[in-house]
C-alpha cells in the first residue's frame, strides 16, 4: 500500500516538476418557425404519488429524499424495479443544500492519504474524482469546471502545492472513463498574473499562485434533478412524507423478525398509510440512527454529525469566474473563497454538532471565517461583519471511528450496513459520490433479497439528469433570442432548468421579477409548484429557487409574493397561506447571524510556521 502511494507520488511529483439591478423580463412571441427542445416533465401530481404509495407493492423503499437517497430511487427504478421514496421534509432539505457547492475529489484528503499513507483516503480521492467527471457529464445544466486560486507566499510552496496538484490532476486522469471530458490541469501563475486573475488578494509578501480545477453546482438543483430523473424512470418520490414506524412480519422462532415496509405520515394532511416493500434502505443522512433504532431500539450510535458554517457575501469580494482556496487556515482548517450564484460563498467550518433538522449558524464562527479570509484579502477589501447577506449551517454524517478524536479527522468514507432484519443502511460519504454510494446500496439490497429481479445492471453513469440531455452551451443565447429577456434572467434559467427553461417561459407571456436585484421570475414559483412538488414558500426560496441561501433581506421581501403565487396554485385558505408564510419566516431566521456594526479586526499575524497543510 505505501510503496503504490509513493509511487504515484513519485510519478506526479515529476509531471509536475455581478450584482445587477431591476432588469426587463417581457418577452415578445417566438417565431413559429422555431421549435423549443424542451417539454413539460408530465409528472404523476404529488396526490397520484400518495394514492400509488398505499396500493403498490414495492421492491424497494427508500427512506430519505437527500443526494444519496434520490440516487438510490434513480438506481434502482432504472433497473426496471418498483421504486417508491419518501422524505418527511423536502427533497434536499437537509445537508444535501448545505454544501460548499464543489463536486471534488478533495486535495486536503489527497494530502492526508500520502502523508498518512492511508489508501482508504486515496480510494476515496479517486473515486470521488471519477464521480466528479460523471456529474459534469449527465448534469451538465448545473455542473460546471470552476478555476480555484491558491495563493502562495511563501517560495518553498510553490513546488510543495503544485507537486500536490499535479498529483491530484494524475489521479484524475488515471480515474477518468472515456466518455469523460476530463477538467483542465493545474497551472502556476506569477505574482503579477496572480494580482490580474484574483485583483483582491493581499498581495503583501505573494510570491505567485497556483490555479487547478474542479467542479461547481447547485446542490440543491443537482439533488431535486436526481429526484425527477427517479420519478421520470417510474419511482413514485413523495417529499413532506415521514416514516413514523417500520413494519416487521414474524417469521419463526429463533429468527429476527423480517422488515416489510413501513408507516408513514403525509407530512402536509396529516393522513397515514401502510407502505409495503421487499425491503428498506435507510438513506437519511444525520438522521440514520434514528431510523436505525426503529429498528432496533438497542442500536448503537453510527453517525457523528459535523457542522460546516457558510456564509454569502457580495460579488464584489472575489472575481466572477475563479475561486481561492486558503489550504491552511490558523487552525489547520481549509476554507474555499469561491463564486456562487452572483454572489460569494465563504467556508467551511468543522466541528461536533448535535443533530437538527434547522441547525442554526453561530456568530462565532461566522466571525472565524471573516477573519481568516481578510489574512487573505487587501487591505481595501476587507470584509466586515455587515456584508453578510446570509449564513447556513450544514451537518455532514460522518461514520463513527473508534480511534478519531474529532471530526476534521474523520474520514468522508462511506459503508453499508444489512441488519438482522434486512434493513439496508447507507452512511457517511461525499456529495460528489452519491451515485456510487447509490448503486453500491440497490446491490446490497439485491443481494439481501434475491426475489427482487432487475431487468439490467446499474445504468446511472449514462443517464442525464431532467434538463441536461438536450442542454447546451449556447440555451441562454437561443432564450433571449425566442423570448427577448434579459441575458441574465436566461443564464439563470438556462442553468437551473436546461432544457426545460422553455416550459418555465411559456407559464407567462410576460414574466415578471420576484425581486430586484435577482433573475428570478415569478414563472418560476409556478412551475415548481406544479411540475416539481414545491409544497411550502420554504421548498421555493431555499431549493427551487436559492434566494435564502443568497440574501437573506430579498428572501424576506420575496417570501409574500411567492405565498400568494402559490396559495392560488395550491387553492389555500388565508388561514393557510399565513401558516406557511409565518413557517418560512421561522426558518429564514436560522439562515443569518446578527452583523455587528464593525469589521472582525484579524489577530495579529503568527509566527511563521516550519510547515502548512498545504493540499
Amino acid at each position: 500500500m505505501a510503496g503504490r502511494l509513493r509511487a504515484i507520488a513519485a510519478v506526479a511529483t515529476a509531471a509536475g516538476a455581478a450584482v445587477f439591478g431591476t432588469m426587463a423580463a417581457t418577452r415578445a412571441p417566438p417565431p413559429a418557425t422555431v421549435t423549443p427542445p424542451g417539454s413539460p416533465l408530465n409528472l404523476p401530481s404529488r396526490k397520484k404519488q400518495w394514492e400509488d404509495l398505499q396500493s403498490q407493492e414495492y421492491d424497494i423503499l427508500v427512506i430519505g429524499g437527500g443526494a444519496t437517497g434520490s440516487g438510490v430511487a434513480l438506481d434502482a427504478a432504472s433497473r426496471g424495479l418498483r421504486v417508491a421514496l419518501v422524505e418527511r421534509d423536502d427533497f434536499c432539505s437537509g445537508t444535501s443544500s448545505r454544501s460548499t457547492k464543489l463536486i471534488h475529489g478533495g486535495v486536503r484528503y489527497l494530502e492526508k492519504a500520502i502523508m498518512q499513507l492511508d489508501m482508504e483516503q486515496y480510494n476515496m480521492v479517486q473515486e470521488a474524482l471519477r464521480e466528479r467527471e460523471t456529474l459534469l457529464r449527465i448534469a451538465p445544466h448545473v455542473a460546471r469546471e470552476l478555476p480555484i486560486l491558491v495563493p502562495i507566499y511563501r517560495w518553498w510552496e510553490l513546488p510543495y502545492m503544485y507537486a500536490g496538484l499535479k498529483m491530484y490532476d494524475f489521479i484524475a486522469w488515471l480515474s477518468k472513463k472515456k466518455e469523460d471530458k476530463g477538467v483542465s490541469g493545474c497551472y502556476m501563475l506569477g505574482r503579477d498574473a496572480a494580482m490580474a486573475a484574483f485583483p483582491q488578494l493581499n498581495t503583501a509578501s505573494l510570491r505567485g499562485a497556483i490555479v487547478y480545477h474542479d467542479g461547481q453546482h447547485d446542490d440543491a438543483a443537482m439533488g431535486l434533478a436526481v429526484a425527477l430523473t427517479a420519478a421520470k424512470e417510474g419511482a413514485t418520490v413523495l417529499n413532506h412524507a415521514g416514516v413514523v414506524e417500520l413494519v416487521k412480519q414474524r417469521v419463526g422462532e429463533d429468527v429476527p423478525d423480517r422488515i416489510i415496509g413501513a408507516r408513514v405520515r403525509d407530512e402536509l394532511t396529516g393522513e397515514e398509510a401502510t407502505v409495503h416493500a421487499k425491503c428498506v434502505i435507510n438513506a437519511t443522512g444525520c438522521f440514520t440512527d434514528e431510523v436505525l433504532k426503529m429498528d432496533n431500539p438497542k442500536q448503537d450510535d453510527v453517525v457523528v454529525p459535523s457542522q460546516g458554517i457558510h456564509v454569502v457575501l457580495p460579488s464584489r469580494f472575489c472575481p466572477r469566474d475563479v475561486g481561492m482556496l486558503e489550504p491552511s487556515s490558523s487552525d489547520g482548517r481549509v476554507l474555499f473563497f469561491l463564486p456562487w450564484e452572483g454572489r460569494v460563498v465563504a467556508g467551511t467550518t468543522d466541528s461536533a454538532s448535535h443533530v437538527s433538522r434547522n441547525p442554526k449558524p453561530n456568530q462565532k464562527d461566522v466571525d472565524f471565517i471573516i477573519r481568516e479570509l481578510n489574512k487573505k484579502l487587501s487591505p481595501d477589501v476587507q470584509i466586515q461583519s455587515s456584508d453578510v447577506r446570509a449564513a447556513w449551517s450544514g451537518l455532514r454524517p460522518l461514520v463513527k471511528k473508534p480511534d478519531s478524536t474529532n471530526t476534521e479527522s474523520l474520514p468522508r468514507t462511506h459503508f453499508v450496513h444489512v441488519s438482522s432484519s434486512g434493513l439496508v443502511t447507507i452512511a457517511g460519504g461525499k456529495w460528489t459520490t452519491y451515485r456510487q454510494m447509490a448503486e453500491d446500496a440497490v446491490e446490497a439490497a439485491l443481494k439481501e433479497r434475491q426475489d427482487i429481479k432487475p431487468s439490467s445492471p446499474s445504468r446511472t453513469r449514462e443517464i442525464f439528469l431532467v434538463g441536461g440531455e438536450r442542454f447546451t452551451p449556447t440555451l441562454a443565447h437561443r432564450l433571449v433570442a425566442l423570448y427577448n429577456i434579459d441575458i441574465e434572467v436566461a443564464t439563470h434559467l438556462a442553468t437551473r432548468y436546461g432544457d426545460k427553461a422553455f416550459a418555465v417561459l411559456d407559464i407567462d407571456p410576460q414574466p415578471k421579477l420576484l425581486v430586484d436585484g435577482f433573475p428570478y421570475i415569478e414563472n418560476e414559483v409556478v412551475y415548481t409548484t406544479r411540475a416539481e412538488y414545491a409544497r411550502t414558500p420554504e421548498d421555493v426560496l431555499a431549493r427551487r429557487l436559492r434566494l435564502a441561501f443568497l440574501d437573506n433581506e430579498a428572501s424576506h421581501a420575496a417570501l409574500g409574493r411567492v405565498t400568494q403565487l402559490m396559495a392560488k396554485e395550491l387553492g389555500w385558505s388565508a388561514a393557510d397561506a399565513k401558516r406557511h408564510k409565518k413557517a418560512c419566516e421561522d426558518f429564514l431566521d436560522t439562515m443569518i447571524v446578527t452583523p455587528h456594526d464593525q469589521a472582525v479586526a484579524p489577530p495579529p499575524p503568527p509566527p511563521p510556521a516550519a510547515a502548512s497543510a498545504a493540499v
